[in-house]
């Protein structure tokens, strides 16, 4: 198949990322990643993440959270007894909340934009 065919097809309908992602919804937000603790989640250093505050935060999803002040971006895991901010790549230990720590969760990403250096 010719890869330039693929896009001449008459019948493709435009795809818009802000529909797509849902951006402009007023509970959007974008956040820029400073760090590699995500790579096993596929997100890497400088990747654009979609943040959704109106998703109630669950175990499992990718939340934008802070502890004591400090904002991050790690996978929510809640157990019987604990509540975890789990990095995933190996090199980073995951973080379990304290007592007495102040902790938010700003939003769960929904979506994740890589750029491939073309600056």
């Amino acid at each position: 198949m010719d890869p330039h065919n693929l896009f001449e097809n008459d019948h493709q309908v435009p795809v818009s990322l802000d529909q797509l992602m849902n951006i402009n919804a007023p509970s959007m937000y974008l956040v820029r990643i400073d760090g590699d603790s995500m790579e096993g989640a596929g997100i890497f250093n400088d990747d654009l993440i979609v943040v959704d505050r109106s998703i109630e935060a669950r175990s499992g999803h990718i939340v934008v959270a802070a502890i004591n002040g400090e904002p991050m971006c790690k996978r929510l895991v809640k157990t019987q007894h604990d509540v975890i901010l789990a990095s995933e790549n190996k090199r980073y230990p995951s973080r379990y909340l304290q007592p007495g720590d102040d902790f938010m969760i700003w939003g769960v990403v929904t979506y994740s934009v890589r750029s491939h250096g073309l600056d």
